[in-house]
Formats: structure tokens, C-alpha cells, sequence
């Protein structure tokens, strides 16, 4: 048995997983466990938990069409689940596994969405990270450590180039393999890249050659365009000057004239404002003549009052000049005759008197007076209201005025602004004819032309108070440079001078690439000699050890007797061609018997040899534990005791779960775990003792 140290799988957890309903744990603490129980209880549901915790995506091969087929579809006592988990726990106290944890607990769930989680050590990885670190332990979910029931006699029955490509995935061989398919694929494309490049090379010679003598005329008018340069940026530098003097110089005289012009539109508004709150001149005149005669009436109406008051005073005066009828003083005379009392005749002469006296009537007088005062208070109103009138009348005559004094002072302004505007339209035009000749030199002679700005040509101010005919004359040489130019066809060269310079930095590319590419295929080459060495010698060490392996087994399996991998070579047809195709034979040679073939062997033999070499195979590159699912069904009593014996060979140098009928091998088990299934479908776990087993056994 192995020691505890060299023991790497510890135990499997099934939650939900098939028929596993409720939580269930095989702790492996023996070199050799066992897995027991009848047809149907669950047994090789073990095996699949394995496959599927190490990451197998195949669901068919765990017995399975979807994700959902793997959990507990549920039972009248024990409802659904809706996800399924298998955890393992491996020990990694010799550090086989490339984390930094004394154990390594594998963890995959599946929901019935069809959603994978997994985990390692509780954290959430990608699966591509439990492959990667299972695969250096030789661990995988579809790896020859993972033996199903049928799976046994896979490796007598496959042909020998099968039976070749088995033999090399166990030896670990694939990744050479496609290290060197990829070496010979790439190779083939450095071929078919060398064939391209010397095809462009030939392609853009006879076009470098052109492109050379294109270039040489261009060289020719060199000095001509750098005498165009030296005039163009002088003319530029000064039609910039006299471009921005002049703007700045409208810019100048327009501020003023914009400053005054906004002020007098505020006047103006102001004013109109006046005459639209005053409701106009005429509607205030006319309140002002309505107002003007009301005052005429009051004036009236008091004069009258007045005379009224004067012609009772008059009258009252004019009493002491008043002439009396003879008639009536005869009268008087008549009744003073008669009288004999001097107070009666006194009293009728005072009456006589008093009745030809004018009364005067102080009441018409009181009225007369208090309409007056009436009167005069309306007066003051009226005069008040008319001063208001007059002086509205004033302002918006004074409004008026102003309007049309703002009115002259505009268009005035107006008048101004439009001949500075015309001045600006005038430069403005200026301007546009020099960035239009600015983009013309600059399409004969490059971005150099919009570098005029850096020269220096003295006094700007004495710049700008030369003669424009100068600036003209400039102006017309440039002109003639630029004809003289466009017939040498100057203005395409410098693309010419591009191409020329990116054919020959693309020919000498081309070239450089010529050269790595010669020396990738040789690289490839020597690679792939390597490569194929290395399988060789892989391959034929690694086959020499199976044998060893395999004929040790069979030996002990048959008490004698021969077995053994021949390489063969087989001639196959290939696109109308013949190619050596090598495989591996199987040669087995029983004691006491004259079988010289896989064809004469019964099947009893067949299952032995079919597990002493999958036995070998697993020996040359030990997996840290193999699961054999019913691999000795087929086996009698007598083969059983020598598959038992190769079940402990097998167990120094792998931990092994059998899951088996078998009582033989099951003698052999350290620990023994049963799987019952009730009528509810669910399995159930029972453990054995080592003792108790044995005994059962017997």
C-alpha cells in the first residue's frame, strides 16, 4: 500500500450530481479504494463526477445530451435540484500542482441553465485555468487515467495507426507533435512568402527605374524653385503686412464711428421713446387748446361775477345824485300836511326817503363772491395742467428735433461706415487672391512657402509705405516662375521624389525581408528536424519502456509468455500518391499455446492483455490516481486473482479507485464504499471495512 505522503487524491464530493440527490464524500485515504454494489445503483456516476470535475465538456461521454441531464431530476421524496457540484480534494504537500496551497480543491457547478462555474480553492476561475493546472500532474477529464466500462478493450481493437496516436497522447507526445505541424505550416507560408517577395521585387523594378530618371529632372529644377521660395516669401511677408496694417487700420477708424452710431441709436430711441409715452405732438397740442379754452371760460365766468358785485357797488354810490318825481314829493307834501306830530311827519319823510334809496342785496354778492373763489381754485388747476401740457408740448418738439438731428447724424455715419466697408470688401478681396496665390506656390513648391512669416525684411512701417507697384511687379515674377514650373511639370515632381523614396525604402524592405525570410525557413527547418528527431527518440524510448512495462504485466498476468508494440509502416494513397504510414501492432505469445495474434485470443485473454497494456502505458507517465470502472467485468475467477495482482503493482506508483464487481478485487481494496439505490432512485454510500471486506470476499 502506499504511505499516506503518496497519496495525492484525498476525497470526492457529489451534491446533486445524477443520481446523488443529497450531499455524499469518498475519502480515498487507502492506495486502493473500491467502489461496490449492483447494476443500477449509481456506481459509475463516481467515474463521471470525475470526468466532469476535471473539466470534460462533452456531456455524451458522461452518459448525457445536456447540461441539465447531469442533476438530480427528482423523486416523489426528494424534490429537484437546480444545480449539481462535484468538488475533489488533492493533496500538494510534494508541490505537483503549481499553487501555493499545501491542498488543491477543484470545484465545477452546473445549473440547470446549462451555466459552468468553477473554482479552485473557493476562488472563481475559467476552466482554461483547472486544465492548465491539472495538465502538469497528467491529469485530465479525458485522460488514459479515466478507464470506462467498454473503454478496456478500445486500445486491441483500434487499427495500428490509432492504436499509434493513443500510445503517443499517453507518452505526451501531441505537443511536439503540433509543435512540428505548426513548424511545417509555417514553413510552407515562408515558402510562399519568398515566392512573393521575389515576385514584387520583379513587379516594382522596371517602375524604380522609371522613377529614377524622374527624379533626376526634378533635381534639375531645384534651383528654380528655390528662387521662387526666396521671391514668394518676401512678396508673402509683405502682402501679410499690408494685410494686417490696413485691417488694423479700418478697424481703427470703424470703432469710433460704431461707438458714436450705437450712442445716437440710443438718443433715437430714446427720443421716439419720449413721443410713443406722450402719445404724440398733436394729441398734446390739443390738449393743450382744450385746456387753453376751459381757462378762457373760468376767466369769463369770474368777470362776470365781478361785474355783478361792481354794478351793486355803483349803484349803492349812486344814490346821493338820485332825482325824485315832483309827483312823488307832491304826495309826500299832502301826507305831511295832514299830520300834526312832528315823529310821524319825521317818521313818513324817513320812510319816503328810505323807499326811493337803491338796497343793496348782499346775499347776490356773498354768491357772486364764493363762485368767484370756486371759480379762481379751477383757474389754478387749469394753469397748472396747462404748464404740464406746454411743457410735454416742449418736449416732444425737443424729441422731434432730436429725431431728425439723429436721423442726419446717422446717415451721416452710415455714409462712412459703408465707404470703409467698401475699402474692407476691397481688402478682403485683396486678401483671398493672396491665400489663393499662397496655395498655388505652395502646390509648387512645398509647405516652404508658408514659412514666410519667419524672414526678416526691416522696418515693417517703411514695408508698408512702399509703393504697391513694387508689390505687383513681385507678383508678376512670381507668375512666371509658376508657368515656367508648370511646363517642366514641377507640379507632380514632388510626389514623383515620394514614390521614388518609398519604392526604393519598399524595394530595400522587400530585399531585408527576402533575407529573414531565408533565414526563418532555415530556422523552420532545423526546427523541424529538431521536432521530428525528438518524437523519435520520444517515441521509440518511451515505446521501449511500455514494452518493458507491458511484458513485465503480461508475464505476471499469464504466468509467461511474450507481448509487445511493433512499429509498422503501411503504404496509404495520398492525392494520387503512395506515403509510408507507421502504426503499432500488437505481438502477444501465450505460455503452453500457439496464439500468435489479438484475433486467437479468447475473451478472457483479450480483457487481460487489453489491461496489462493500458497498465503499461499508465506506468511509463504515472497520473497521480486511475479510476478503472468495471474494467474486470469480463474477467473469470482465475484471471480476476491476476488482474488483482496487477492492481498492486499498479498502486506503487498510482492511487487507484476500482469500481467493480468483482470480489477479487475488491480483496485488494484498502477501504471499500457500497452504492445502494432505493426505490426513490436515489444512491446511497455504505462503507466497508478492510476486514469486513476480505471476509465478504470469501
Amino acid at each position: 500500500m502506499l504511505t499516506t505522503s503518496n497519496m495525492h487524491l484525498k476525497s470526492i464530493e457529489l451534491l446533486g450530481f445524477k443520481s446523488f440527490a443529497k450531499k455524499n464524500t469518498f475519502e480515498f485515504n487507502s492506495s486502493i479504494s473500491a467502489v461496490v454494489g449492483p447494476n443500477g445503483s449509481g456506481k459509475s456516476n463516481i467515474a463521471e463526477a470525475f470526468r466532469f470535475v476535471l473539466g470534460e465538456q462533452s456531456i455524451k461521454s458522461m452518459r448525457g445530451k445536456r447540461g441539465e441531464d447531469l442533476i438530480w431530476n427528482g423523486a416523489t421524496s426528494e424534490p429537484r435540484a437546480n444545480r449539481a457540484s462535484v468538488k475533489v480534494t488533492l493533496d500538494n504537500t510534494q508541490k505537483i500542482f503549481d499553487i501555493d496551497f499545501p491542498e488543491v480543491i477543484v470545484e465545477r457547478v452546473v445549473h440547470r441553465d446549462g451555466l459552468n462555474e468553477y473554482s479552485i480553492n473557493g476562488s472563481v476561475v475559467r476552466l482554461k485555468d483547472v486544465l492548465e493546472l491539472l495538465a502538469r500532474a497528467h491529469i485530465g477529464a479525458s485522460g488514459h487515467h479515466i478507464i470506462s466500462q467498454g473503454e478496456a478493450d478500445k486500445i486491441l481493437s483500434a487499427s495500428p495507426k490509432d492504436r499509434k496516436s493513443m500510445v503517443e497522447d499517453a507518452l505526451g507526445l501531441r505537443l511536439f507533435q503540433y509543435k512540428r505541424l505548426e513548424s511545417e505550416r509555417k514553413l510552407q507560408k515562408t515558402f510562399e512568402n519568398i515566392t512573393q517577395v521575389e515576385a514584387l521585387r520583379k513587379e516594382i523594378a522596371p517602375h524604380l527605374k522609371f522613377l529614377g530618371k524622374q527624379v533626376e529632372k526634378l533635381e534639375k529644377t531645384e534651383s528654380m524653385r528655390g528662387e521662387l521660395v526666396t521671391l514668394a516669401t518676401e512678396y508673402f511677408k509683405r502682402e501679410d503686412i499690408y494685410v494686417s496694417f490696413s485691417r488694423a487700420k479700418l478697424l481703427s477708424e470703424r470703432k469710433p464711428l460704431n461707438e458714436t452710431l450705437e450712442k445716437l441709436s440710443k438718443e433715437s430711441k430714446n427720443a421716439k421713446r419720449v413721443i410713443e409715452l406722450e402719445s404724440g405732438l398733436s394729441a398734446v397740442r390739443k390738449h393743450r387748446d382744450d385746456l387753453t379754452r376751459e381757462l378762457g371760460k373760468l376767466e369769463g365766468f369770474i368777470m362776470a361775477e365781478e361785474r355783478v358785485i361792481e354794478n351793486e357797488k355803483r349803484l349803492l354810490v349812486s344814490d346821493e345824485f338820485k332825482t325824485v318825481r315832483l309827483k312823488d314829493v307832491e304826495n309826500l307834501y299832502e301826507e305831511v300836511s295832514l299830520l300834526s306830530v312832528v315823529t310821524e311827519v319825521i317818521s313818513k319823510l324817513g320812510n319816503f326817503i328810505k323807499d326811493r334809496k337803491h338796497s343793496t342785496d348782499s346775499r347776490l354778492i356773498g354768491e357772486a363772491q364764493t363762485k368767484i373763489g370756486e371759480l379762481k381754485k379751477s383757474q389754478v388747476e387749469l394753469e397748472k395742467s396747462l404748464k404740464i401740457a406746454r411743457e410735454k408740448e416742449q418736449e416732444i418738439t425737443d424729441a422731434e428735433k432730436a429725431v431728425f438731428r439723429i436721423m442726419s447724424e446717422e446717415n451721416e455715419l452710415i455714409s462712412k461706415l459703408n465707404l470703409l466697408k467698401a475699402q474692407e470688401d476691397k481688402l478682403n478681396l485683396e486678401e483671398e487672391e493672396f491665400k489663393r496665390d499662397l496655395s498655388e506656390v505652395e502646390h509648387f513648391v512645398g509647405t516652404s512657402a508658408l514659412h514666410f512669416k519667419d524672414i526678416d525684411i526691416g522696418d515693417e512701417k517703411l514695408a508698408m509705405e512702399e509703393d504697391r507697384k513694387k508689390q505687383q511687379e513681385r507678383k508678376h515674377m512670381i507668375e512666371k516662375f509658376k508657368i515656367r514650373l508648370e511646363d517642366s511639370s514641377i507640379s507632380g515632381m514632388e510626389e514623383v521624389h515620394k514614390e521614388y523614396k518609398d519604392t526604393s525604402e519598399r524595394d530595400a524592405f522587400l530585399a531585408r525581408e527576402l533575407l529573414d525570410l531565408d533565414k526563418s525557413a532555415k530556422t523552420l527547418s532545423e526546427l523541424i528536424k529538431e521536432l521530428e528527431t525528438r518524437l523519435a527518440s520520444e517515441f521509440s524510448s518511451g515505446l521501449e519502456s511500455i514494452n518493458k512495462e507491458f511484458g513485465k504485466l503480461f508475464v505476471a498476468m499469464f504466468g509467461g509468455g511474450e507481448a509487445s508494440l511493433v512499429l509498422t509502416k503501411e503504404e496509404a494513397g495520398l492525392d494520387g500518391g503512395e506515403k509510408l504510414e507507421e502504426g503499432l501492432d500488437i505481438k502477444v505469445s501465450l505460455p503452453k499455446k500457439k496464439i500468435r495474434g489479438l484475433m486467437m485470443l479468447s475473451g478472457g485473454e483479450r480483457a487481460l492483455t487489453s489491461i496489462a497494456l493500458i497498465f503499461a502505458v499508465s506506468q511509463v507517465n504515472p497520473p497521480p490516481f486511475i479510476i478503472l470502472d468495471e474494467t474486470d467485468a469480463a474477467l473469470d475467477e482465475s484471471n480476476s486473482k491476476k488482474y488483482g495482482d496487477l492492481v498492486e503493482i499498479l498502486s506503487k506508483h498510482s492511487q487507484l479507485i476500482l469500481i467493480t464487481h468483482n470480489r477479487e478485487t475488491m480483496s485488494r481494496a484498502g477501504i471499500i464504499y457500497g452504492v445502494t439505490m432505493g426505490s426513490n432512485g436515489i444512491s446511497k454510500l455504505l462503507s466497508i471495512s478492510f476486514d469486513k471486506a476480505v471476509e465478504a470476499s470469501k
